[in-house]
């Protein structure tokens, strides 16, 4: 087991426009904070599938500021994602919103909560419709994250 990290992330579906993931990181709250809003450390670990790198992160961490990541695959694919934030509580709680290639505007929120030097992130999409939901879960979404966090373990782990 991943000294970082408690096993596994458990994938949800709290409503039908809504999709969750819970995950534990044996990690300070404000240093997870710092992976998930730094671009020097978001680069490392928000990959999805192995083989995909991100050329472009930028991330203007202030209410009103926006966001934008780009994605390459090893046969130079690229996939994008962009947004802007609504509500930052450091270290506790992100709001953003996100639209990926185009898709529908959805809506993330994420949430750190520490006990004991354990920070549990909830994170959750809220989509437009059903539809725009269970088409992002086809996507293959799940696997993807699962495989970043299990990054973003290792990334903690380097962080001071």
């Amino acid at each position: 087991m991943n000294p970082t990290t408690t096993p596994g992330t458990v994938f949800s579906t709290p409503s039908d426009r809504e999709v969750a993931w819970t995950r534990s990181f044996a990690a300070p709250r404000e240093r997870v904070f710092r992976a998930l809003t730094e671009p020097e450390h978001v680069r490392r670990w928000l990959l999805g599938p192995d083989g995909w790198t991100m050329p472009v992160c930028e991330i203007d961490l202030r209410v009103g500021g926006e966001w934008r990541y780009v994605w390459r695959g090893s046969d130079g694919e690229e996939f994008g994602a962009q947004g802007v934030f609504r509500e930052i509580e450091r270290p506790a709680r992100i709001v953003q919103t996100e639209s990926m290639m185009g898709s529908p505007e959805a809506l993330d929120t994420i949430v750190l909560t520490e006990e004991n030097g354990l920070t549990t992130m909830v994170s959750s999409i809220l989509f437009g419709s059903r539809a725009e939901r269970d088409a992002a879960i086809a996507t293959g979404m799940e696997s993807g994250a699962s495989q970043s966090y299990d990054r973003l373990a290792e990334v903690l782990g380097d962080l001071p």
